[in-house]
């Protein structure tokens, strides 16, 4: 009994900010801040929708160990809504946003009801599978404007008050709900329950045997995952003013698999740096067409043989803290 207790408590416990990630969360910030001034506004944008995407996978990979093939069907399918939402119902901004993010956690629900029955490459299959069903429904449905997507989206007043057709104005409503999504994934990472989520991740049986309920635990780490895809997916519809197909294809949750190991699985800022180095590159490697694709995966090549634990994996093991 008394081996037992002893289990339990690091995991019952929350654990406060360390010093280094209030600097580097503040200095992030800083840095996010003046950025519009020194970029391009969109693409600065591009980069936070990503990379908002790219830690809810991280959750759901890094922390749940649970590979998911199919992530695209939340982002796009939270984009196709939000834009819906914005162009025909003419929602506010923050409603069509909510809207989107809304749909993908109840998409996430019934799809990662039926997923978490499966483990390991079956379970990777599963979400594979019903990503494609998301894809063909979106090619199909006459709302969402098959090929040509849903287009010229309203971005609309932000509670009805702030306009947000100017760049520098939507770009810190994203920067709003970028940086609130990811301190709040930083909460979930942090609290008892993440806890539990690395104790089955490491050792699933030893979890059971002391008397947690893992599919409930995996089922609930899915839908988080999936609403904040769906955030990261419903905001950039308001971006570029467009939710295509593009956003529910199978190549957009290879993407952010890629963004996530590249970054560092597993890690708080990982994927963050992973999305602004795969975004930047699509950005400005834009000239060279499909050869981006290759330099992509040379790239990839040379991050999993030169960094096996991701970019900042290995800043981590250098300084010996967790990032």
């Amino acid at each position: 009994m008394a081996d037992n207790t002893s289990d339990l408590a690091p995991i019952s416990q929350s654990v406060g900010m360390p010093m280094l990630h209030k600097v580097i969360f503040v200095a992030l910030l800083a840095v996010l801040t003046v950025l519009p001034f020194l970029v391009y506004p969109v693409f600065a944008m591009k980069v936070m929708c990503f990379a908002l995407f790219a830690a809810a996978f991280n959750l759901l990979l890094g922390f749940g160990g649970l590979l998911s093939f199919g992530h695209a069907a939340y982002f796009g399918g939270a984009s196709y809504v939000a834009a819906h939402a914005a162009k025909v119902w003419g929602f506010t901004p923050e409603l069509a946003v909510l809207t989107g993010t809304a749909a993908a956690a109840v998409l996430g629900l019934l799809i990662g009801a039926l997923a978490i029955r499966r483990q390991g490459i079956y379970f990777a299959m599963v979400t594979l599978a019903f990503a494609q069903m998301v894809y063909f429904f979106a090619l199909q449905a006459e709302f969402t404007g098959g090929e040509d997507g849903i287009q010229s989206v309203p971005r609309g007043d932000l509670f009805g008050l702030i306009s947000l057709q100017d760049n520098i104005a939507l770009y810190f409503f994203v920067l709003a709900v970028t940086f609130g999504g990811i301190l709040f994934l930083y909460r979930i990472v942090h609290s008892p329950f993440g806890q539990v989520l690395k104790a089955i991740r490491e050792n699933e049986p030893r979890a059971v045997s002391l008397g947690y309920q893992v599919n409930r635990y995996k089922l609930l780490v899915f839908v988080l995952s999936a609403t904040f895809a769906g955030l990261a997916g419903a905001t950039k519809s308001q971006v570029f003013q467009l939710a295509s197909l593009t956003d529910v294809h199978w190549s957009m949750s290879g993407e952010v698999v890629l963004m996530t190991l590249l970054g560092g699985m597993g890690t708080i800022f990982g994927p963050l740096v992973g999305a602004a180095v795969i975004v930047t590159m699509q950005n400005y490697l834009a000239t060279l067409g499909a050869w981006v694709t290759i330099i992509q995966g040379v790239i990839f090549v040379l991050g999993v043989l030169l960094f096996r634990e991701g970019i900042v994996g290995v800043l981590a093991r250098w300084l010996k803290r967790p990032l």
